[in-house]
């Protein structure tokens, strides 16, 4: 299915700004130029199945990329919490890489939080002394982020832990009763009581990030998740996520959803191509 000629891309790309960004970053403030932030922007033309070789995504991620060397001011007003430039590298970074792998800067972030994250599990579990140790050491700072299981970290460091260390990482992950921050804030290897309660975009959006991991060790421990969505599954081999799946950012992909049929449609063709990424991957 192609929605990359549908109302809701053609809207986005109405929206986009001539630096490439759709005003404010991260956090939408009252005097922003657009109703959405770059990042929820960026998100959306994800979904609808927009890539780096499309031109919207090509003027963003040179815009990314300037914010990142400094060559363009990042748009977000200083917050008052440690180490923002850190943060701001990392949450920049984190979306070029979702997009592109060539971006030398980007890169030189993620290297560093490879090295923080592989020497926290060292020992096959995380151990916060070792990270803490590693995270002073790599940025020069004296406060750290505690948070490790985060959509901008997962991301960014995603294929790239050492193999032996990845698996440890991504049950942790799992295993987290706090989820991935700034997605899905619940333990993820509890799985929604159906598909109709609140935030049920977050979790399929959490376990989508964790099926780009290649490890064939962490696909194993996403079969809980197989086993749920065909649990889930409607008589004809659809899903159906529900009127609530409707918001803005994941839902519609279709132009509309005033019929159940392209409702039922869009949440199958998600579903299918996390099933994918799951079960085919697992299976080269």
């Amino acid at each position: 299915m192609d929605f990359k000629s549908g109302k809701w891309a053609k809207k986005l790309i109405e929206m986009q700004l001539d630096d490439g960004s759709w005003g404010y970053f991260h956090t939408l403030h009252k005097d922003s130029v657009s109703s959405i932030t770059t990042e929820q922007a960026l998100r959306r033309l994800e979904i609808l199945g927009f890539t780096s070789e499309d031109k919207p995504i090509k003027k963003a991620l040179k815009y990314m990329h300037n914010c990142l060397i400094g060559k363009t001011k990042y748009p977000d007003r200083v917050e008052k919490f440690a180490n923002w430039h850190i943060g701001t590298e990392l949450l920049l970074s984190a979306w070029i890489k979702i997009f592109s792998e060539k971006d030398n800067a980007a890169n030189n972030v993620a290297h560093k939080w490879v090295e923080i994250i592989n020497a926290a599990f060292i020992n096959k579990k995380y151990d916060h002394n070792i990270y803490k140790e590693s995270y002073i050491k790599t940025f020069g700072v004296k406060t750290i982020h505690e948070n490790i299981s985060i959509f901008y970290l997962v991301s960014i460091i995603t294929n790239l832990l050492e193999k032996n260390i990845e698996k440890y990482y991504f049950k942790y992950i799992l295993e987290n009763n706090s989820g991935i921050y700034y997605i899905y804030d619940n333990k993820l290897l509890t799985v929604p009581e159906s598909f109709n309660v609140k935030n049920i975009n977050g979790y399929i959006r959490a376990i989508e990030l964790l099926a780009k991991f290649n490890n064939p060790e962490c696909k194993k421990q996403l079969d809980f998740i197989v086993k749920w969505l065909n649990k889930n599954k409607l008589k004809d081999n659809m899903w159906d996520l529900g009127k609530n799946a409707k918001d803005g950012i994941n839902f519609p992909l279709s132009d509309s959803w005033k019929t159940e049929e392209n409702r039922i449609k869009d949440c199958t063709y998600r579903i299918n191509k996390l099933l994918e990424t799951i079960v085919i991957s697992f299976h080269k």
